[in-house]
């Protein structure tokens, strides 16, 4: 705008803290559109006001065929929340062309979405109120890492299909539940503490192929619980071209580096398969922690913090 710090085009702009905004049913698509909110704080943490989701799932009946396509986010608190009501399930979800901070850490959430959810091109960064009021503050920012959220999170859903998606100054990057499965490919989550979650219930099907994709983990509390990749429960887990590195970034409060590339959690057996993954600025001698004494876990062809190939068990 020519003379006012706002947005301008197709704008809402929101003040209600007590209702979520959009309610989505079945046959619905919302395009092209701002959701802008003037009271959220940039620069106070203690002033973070915790709005209700901005676009929400129905939760007394199930939704289908819903399209969130090209949608632009300025102070949201949690942006899209399709955590779907046990009983009412939904299907055939997309959301493409979405950019915002939430921050509650929180931009897209997904549970129980069957028969498939997408999320395709989505970027989330603390930069995107800079030229209308500013840039969010290094405390604000800290605020969302403390929260513990993952910025994109699915769980019971059937071959989700993530890609292209970017994510900055948030704890995690993505969170694969324990009742997920499908492929997430072209990604960046930078600044973070955990880059991937990614949890199984079974062995059958809970595998997850991931690919091409950088992961920036250099925050946190402490240094221990930095780690790129999570991996835990049953099932299996492809890497491939996933690269990580970390250092400082002035936007946050950073301890640039890794404790280590992979951490693998539980007591159950899982399978893990690497292949060209580039491994640098973690802490750790290894860049593998296995706390898993039955994880079945083959690295080929990977760069490890030296700069030396890495294969994994060594032959």
């Amino acid at each position: 705008h020519p003379q006012q710090q706002r947005p301008v085009g197709s704008v809402f702009v929101i003040e209600d803290e007590e209702s979520v905004f959009i309610t989505v049913e079945s046959a619905t698509q919302i395009r092209g559109i701002q959701f802008w909110y003037p009271k959220q704080t940039v620069s106070d943490s203690n002033r973070i006001i915790p709005y209700p989701a901005t676009i929400r799932v129905a939760q007394n009946s199930s939704a289908q065929g819903v399209t969130l396509s090209c949608l632009t986010f300025y102070g949201e608190y949690l942006a899209m929340d399709f955590n779907a009501a046990p009983s009412f399930p939904c299907e055939q979800i997309l959301f493409e062309h979405c950019y915002g901070y939430p921050l509650s850490g929180q931009f897209i959430r997904i549970d129980r979405c069957y028969d498939i959810p997408r999320v395709l091109h989505c970027h989330v960064n603390p930069a995107n109120r800079r030229l209308i009021e500013g840039g969010y503050s290094v405390q604000v920012i800290d605020a969302v890492v403390r929260r513990g959220s993952y910025c994109y999170a699915i769980d019971h859903t059937d071959n989700a299909q993530l890609m292209d998606l970017f994510a900055f100054g948030v704890h995690g990057g993505v969170r694969l539940g324990a009742a997920s499965y499908g492929q997430l490919t072209n990604f960046n989550f930078d600044c973070v503490t955990v880059g991937i979650y990614k949890d199984g219930d079974q062995d059958f099907n809970r595998n997850w192929q991931i690919s091409q994709g950088s992961i920036i983990a250099n925050t946190g509390a402490r240094l221990a619980e930095v780690h790129p990749i999570v991996i835990t429960g049953k099932g299996h887990t492809s890497l491939v071209n996933v690269e990580c590195f970390s250092g400082a970034n002035a936007a946050l409060t950073t301890l640039n580096q890794s404790q280590d590339y992979l951490c693998v959690l539980g007591t159950e057996k899982l399978t893990v398969s690497l292949f060209g993954c580039r491994m640098r600025n973690y802490a750790a001698d290894h860049p593998f922690t296995v706390l898993n004494d039955r994880a079945v876990i083959q690295a080929v062809a990977c760069i490890d913090r030296l700069g030396n190939l890495f294969n994994f068990p060594a032959p």
